[in-house]
């Protein structure tokens, strides 16, 4: 009896641990534009052929140039699907868009 209990507990506790594993996170708006930002200066660097210590020069520049800025509309619909997202609300909600736009215009 003690090892059928013991094996039910190991494979509630496995089970538990492979779905946790199975959760994806959503990128949050300034991750979303960095990945998007990587993407498109590989992108440049793929078109221009470029290989070796070329590439990685081009690729530190491009990543280290700043973004295109968003428009305060388009901060504030990022950060409001976001907060809806998370089911914010009151001053949680209040809190988490004050910090989600003072995060964007850095």
């Amino acid at each position: 009896m003690k090892i059928m209990i013991a094996l039910v507990a190991i494979t509630f506790s496995m089970s538990n641990a492979f779905a946790a594993d199975q959760v994806k996170k959503t990128p949050s708006p300034a991750q979303q534009a960095q990945q998007d930002k990587m993407k498109a200066c590989n992108a440049d660097a793929g078109n221009k052929a470029l290989k070796g210590d070329e590439r990685k020069k081009f690729m530190s520049e491009c990543l280290s140039s700043k973004p295109a800025s968003a428009t305060q509309q388009d901060k504030m619909k990022a950060c409001n699907a976001d907060a809806g997202n998370k089911a914010l609300k009151g001053d949680e909600r209040k809190k988490f868009m004050s910090e989600c736009l003072k995060a964007d215009k850095q």
